[in-house]
C-alpha cells in the first residue's frame, strides 16, 4: 500500500514537472526593459502604454504560445539595463528583448543580444549605429538623422539661412548635429554654432543666451522625449522669440505627450518628424481614441507608436514561424515587414533591420483649443542617411 501511495505520489510529481515544463513552453516571453523612472520615466510610460494596448487588442496568445510581457525598470542607467537584460535571458528564458529608451541602454545590452541569440527590439533609441552594435538588433522606432534630413532641407527654401545647433551631448544629438549640418550646408544655409547641452540635468540658460547673441534667423535644435518643455520655456524667457528667432528641429522638442503644457509659446514652431497624434489616416485615429480611452485620455506620441509597431513586429514573426524555432528564426521573420502603422506606411529593411518610413514637415497649431503637430508636407520612404554611404 505505501509503496502504490509512494509511486502515487512519485508519478503525480512527475506529471506537475511534466506540466509545469509545458506550461514554460507554451509561454512566449517579452521582455520591455524601460525607463519607469527618473528623467526620461515618460519614455516608459509611453511604451509600455502601447505595448500593453496592442495585446489588449490582439490577445495574449499567438500561435499556440501564451504572450508575457514582462516590465522592468532600468531607470535610464545602462549598467541596470544590461543587469536586467541578462538576468532576463538567463533567469527567466526570454523569446524576445525590447524597450530601450535610450541609446546607451540599447548599446549595453547589444552583446548580451547577440550572445544568446536573442532578438532586440528597439522601440526608442534613435542613434543611427545602434542595428550595427548587433545583428540580432530591430528597430521600431526612428533614426535621428531621418529626421534631421527633413528639415533641413525645408529650412533654406522657407528664409533660414543662418541656424544655430543646440543639441543634447549623447549620440543621436551628435547624429541630429551633423546630419543637419551637412544637409543644410549643402542647401546653401549656415551653421554659425554648434552647442552641445548635458544630457542629465540641462540647464539650458546660458546655451540660449549664446544663441541670441549670435543673431541667427533660427536655432535647430534635439532634445530627448520630454526635455522639449524645458527648453520651450526658457526660449521664452530669453525673448528669443521676441528677438525674431525661430525655433526649428526634430520632432523630439514639441513631443506630443508635453506639448499642450508649452503654451502659446509654441506655435508655429516647425519639425520634422516620423509621427504626430494628428496623423490624417483611419489607422491613427483608431490607434489615438483607444490609446486615449485605456489611459486616462494621454496622448500618444512617437514613444507610443514605436512601442505598439514594435510589439506587432513580435507578434508577426512569432505567428509566421508558427510557434516554433529559435532567435534567428524569429529574427528572419521580423527582417521586411511591411504594414500600416499609425505613422503612416513603414517597413522594416531586410539589410539594415532598421525601420524605413515617411517623414512630415509640421506646424505646431491650435486645433479645438489644443496644440498639434500639424502635417504639411511628406517626404516618401526615408532609409536612414547614416546606412545610405
Amino acid at each position: 500500500m505505501q509503496k502504490r501511495h509512494l509511486l502515487n505520489l512519485i508519478t503525480g510529481a512527475a506529471l506537475a514537472v511534466c506540466g509545469l515544463a509545458h506550461a514554460q513552453d507554451n509561454a512566449f516571453k517579452i521582455a520591455l526593459i524601460l525607463p519607469m523612472t527618473g528623467p526620461f520615466a515618460s519614455t516608459g510610460k509611453q511604451i509600455e502604454a502601447a505595448a500593453k494596448l496592442y495585446m489588449a487588442q490582439n490577445g495574449d496568445t499567438v500561435a499556440g504560445k501564451k504572450v508575457q510581457l514582462i516590465v522592468k525598470d532600468d531607470a535610464g542607467t545602462p549598467d541596470t539595463t544590461k543587469r536586467l537584460a541578462q538576468e532576463m535571458v538567463v533567469n527567466d528564458k526570454v523569446n524576445v528583448l525590447a524597450g530601450f529608451g535610450l541609446t546607451p541602454l540599447a548599446l549595453a545590452t547589444a552583446p548580451i543580444a547577440t550572445q544568446s541569440k536573442t532578438p532586440l527590439v528597439v522601440m526608442a533609441a534613435a542613434t543611427s549605429s545602434i542595428t550595427q552594435a548587433s545583428p540580432f538588433i530591430v528597430r521600431t522606432s526612428f533614426t535621428l538623422p531621418q529626421a534631421a534630413v527633413g528639415i533641413a532641407d525645408w529650412a533654406p527654401n522657407n528664409g533660414i539661412k543662418k541656424v544655430v545647433s543646440l543639441v543634447s551631448d549623447y549620440g543621436p544629438g551628435i547624429d541630429a548635429e551633423k546630419y543637419f549640418k551637412d544637409r543644410f550646408t549643402f542647401n546653401g544655409g549656415q551653421v554659425v554654432e554648434t552647442l552641445r547641452v548635458p544630457l542629465r540635468n540641462p540647464d539650458f540658460a546660458p546655451f540660449l543666451q549664446k544663441v541670441r547673441d549670435a543673431k541667427p534667423d533660427a536655432i535647430f535644435t534635439f532634445v530627448p522625449s520630454g526635455a522639449g518643455a524645458a527648453l520651450m520655456k526658457q526660449f521664452a524667457e530669453r525673448g528669443l522669440d521676441k528677438a525674431g528667432i525661430k525655433l526649428i528641429g526634430t520632432g523630439d522638442v514639441t513631443d506630443d505627450d508635453i506639448l499642450n503644457g508649452m503654451g502659446d509659446v509654441a506655435l508655429g514652431v516647425v519639425t520634422s518628424h516620423h509621427y504626430s497624434a494628428s496623423h490624417k489616416s483611419a489607422v491613427n485615429q483608431k490607434f489615438v481614441e483607444a490609446f486615449q480611452k485605456a489611459n486616462n485620455n494621454l496622448r500618444p506620441n512617437f514613444m507610443a507608436v514605436g512601442g505598439y509597431d514594435g510589439m506587432r513586429v513580435i507578434y508577426e514573426a512569432l505567428k509566421a514561424t508558427k510557434g516554433a524555432g529559435g532567435g534567428e528564426a524569429l529574427l528572419a521573420a521580423m527582417k521586411g515587414q511591411i504594414f500600416e502603422s499609425p505613422r503612416g506606411p513603414m517597413f522594416i529593411d531586410a539589410q539594415t533591420r532598421d525601420v524605413v518610413h515617411n517623414i512630415y514637415i509640421r506646424k505646431v497649431e491650435k486645433v479645438n483649443g489644443q496644440l498639434y503637430n500639424q502635417e504639411f508636407d511628406t517626404i516618401k520612404d526615408v532609409k536612414d542617411p547614416g546606412k545610405s554611404k
